[in-house]
């Protein structure tokens, strides 16, 4: 295969509960080779495994079918690859979807799924959670394990020649990194190369936020015609430096301050960025404004990869009862404190640890911050843990129950009952992990 000097990559979602629009405008007007779908988060990939436990048809992200039935056309009409981890926890039937996809609309594709990410098998319950100190067995019981894999679990995927690649848990940086091995022939075993194309992974991977999404305040910081917020694509180049911007005509802006915080988003310490490909620095980065919403993005070094790989572990943590109901007018805020008052003599010893909030005063910052303020209205929302879900449905029902025991006024009560994954993380060798590839194919 010729190795270009040059390949353009679009990131389309950046989270599970992404907007459709943006990966259909990229994969439309974009020019992209490459189009990343980052779809996974602890979370995201526990709750699929109790999905793909439930039923083993299922586990991969349930806006799967919506989004490939928008874009299959495109990436085959303007030849993208697309590469994602919506798989989650079970990429052979996500696989297997798009098979289904492609003959209803009578298109030719190949997939690859890429395996490997899920490691329950190795895990015992005596592994030290790093959160806690603890072992992740103290937590609760376990029902998921997936390891961080990294570019080189992807790459076996990309030679299959297959259009689109499926993954469970990959690192976000690695989706885009595989291409750029796959096309420009980097060395994994480069540090400094695999550095910088995790530099431009990071920065694209959460798609909006570098074009003013989780950036954006109306006071401070304003982002125009968010509405129509356009997500990132990259001029990538062979030495490793990029060219981030928009499709034209798209909302939001990419600024360097937005591509500063992104760089930042989520990093402890950034001259030793951790990932499964490199340990990246990132004090050696350097971001220039070229035009409006263009920047470039050169530097970033790193060390050689760890020889461990993160695994995310979930576990089952309980059910958690919620009941909402507001007070409004005059005294509201008086009276949703009483009606708490009243939820706490009643509740607390039953339920350890309850939570007592005053949204729109004091549910988000400490009490000292909301001294002046005084609402009109205010919602009371309770919250606590149980270990069944009946037990947990009492706490919705006592704020039920407060419409005609309680102070007067209340109204608009909401209660929910929800299971809770609780989330871990262990370190294991990464020797013990093993990926591959299954290929599925249809030719129309």
């Amino acid at each position: 295969m010729k190795q270009k000097e040059k390949i353009r990559i679009g990131c389309g979602a950046g989270f599970s509960g992404d907007r459709l629009e943006p990966a259909v405008i990229l994969a439309e007007k974009g020019g992209l080779d490459y189009l990343v779908l980052e779809c996974l988060a602890e979370r995201t990939i526990a709750l699929a495994q109790k999905r793909k436990a439930a039923d083993p048809a299922q586990g991969y992200d349930p806006l799967l079918q919506r989004r490939i039935e928008q874009l299959l056309p495109l990436l085959k009409k303007n030849k993208i690859r697309l590469i994602t981890n919506m798989g989650a926890a079970n990429p052979v039937a996500a696989a297997d979807k798009v098979i289904e996809i492609a003959k209803k609309q009578g298109i030719s594709i190949k997939v690859a799924a890429v395996i490997g990410d899920d490691v329950l098998e190795y895990i015992s319950g005596d592994e030290i959670a790093m959160e806690t100190g603890n072992p992740i067995s103290w937590s609760g019981q376990v029902v998921s394990a997936n390891a961080y894999l990294g570019a080189d679990a992807i790459l076996p995927a990309l030679e299959t020649d297959a259009d689109i690649i499926i993954t469970g848990r990959i690192a976000d940086p690695s989706l885009f990194i595989a291409p750029l091995v796959h096309e420009f022939g980097w060395s994994l075993d480069d540090a400094d190369i695999i550095a910088k194309g995790t530099v431009i992974g990071h920065l694209m991977e959460c798609a909006g936020q570098i074009t003013g999404g989780y950036f954006a305040d109306p006071v401070k910081k304003p982002v125009e015609n968010m509405s129509t917020l356009g997500h990132p694509l990259a001029d990538v180049y062979r030495d490793g430096c990029a060219i981030i911007t928009k499709v034209d005509g798209t909302g939001g802006r990419i600024t360097l301050a937005t591509a500063k915080e992104q760089l930042l988003y989520e990093v402890t310490n950034p001259s030793q960025y951790i990932t499964p490909d490199v340990v990246a620095d990132f004090t050696t980065v350097y971001l220039k404004q070229m035009e409006k919403d263009c920047i470039t993005v050169t530097g970033g070094n790193g060390n050689r990869k760890p020889p461990t790989l993160k695994v995310s572990i979930g576990y089952a943590a309980g059910f958690t009862g919620e009941g909402e109901i507001t007070y409004a007018g005059v005294s509201a805020l008086e009276r949703a404190r009483l009606a708490g008052e009243i939820i706490g003599q009643r509740l607390t010893d039953r339920f350890p640890g309850l939570r007592v909030d005053f949204i729109g005063h004091t549910s988000v910052h400490p009490t000292s911050l909301a001294n002046q303020h005084k609402p009109y209205e205010v919602r009371l929302r309770v919250a606590g843990k149980a270990v069944t879900a009946d037990e947990a449905a009492i706490i919705g029902e006592e704020v039920e129950a407060l419409y005609t025991n309680g102070p007067a006024g209340g109204g608009g009560v909401r209660k929910y009952v929800n299971e809770v994954i609780g989330i871990v993380s262990i370190l294991i060798d990464r020797n013990k992990t093993k990926s591959s590839v299954i290929v599925k194919s249809y030719e129309h």
